[in-house]
């Protein structure tokens, strides 16, 4: 599995098992969901790292698109409300995430012309 594929098994799996958090609120049978959720995302993330991605990119990435993924899913699953502020934190995640992303796509170019040279 590519780096990008381990760091999105890695935010589906943190944002299962904080999906799992807040319903064992209600029914505590949901916590080895949120054990083996936190489990595998960690894990994946690790394996991510592994393969490549830098810790600033992995885990910028891993937490900016849980907690807009979790947000949105809270808002589905359990008619948690989303303030006009706080649809607008989504979007400026989803702008910083994009600008993680371009500028770690720079730095890798920048660093492979200097090995070239």
């Amino acid at each position: 599995m590519n780096r990008w594929g381990l760091l999105a098994g890695a935010i589906l799996a943190e944002v299962a098992g904080t999906m799992a958090l807040r319903a064992s609120v209600d029914h505590a049978g949901w916590a080895p969901v949120v054990v083996v959720g936190y489990a595998a995302a960690y894990t994946l993330l690790g394996l991510s790292l592994r393969s490549g991605l830098t810790i600033g990119v992995a885990y910028g990435i891993w937490g900016a698109c849980g907690v807009a993924l979790t947000a949105v899913l809270g808002t589905v699953l359990f008619g948690e409300v989303l303030s006009g502020v706080a649809i607008l934190g989504l979007g400026l995640i989803i702008v910083g995430v994009v600008l993680i992303e371009t500028g770690a796509r720079h730095t890798e170019r920048a660093a492979t012309q200097e090995v070239r040279s």
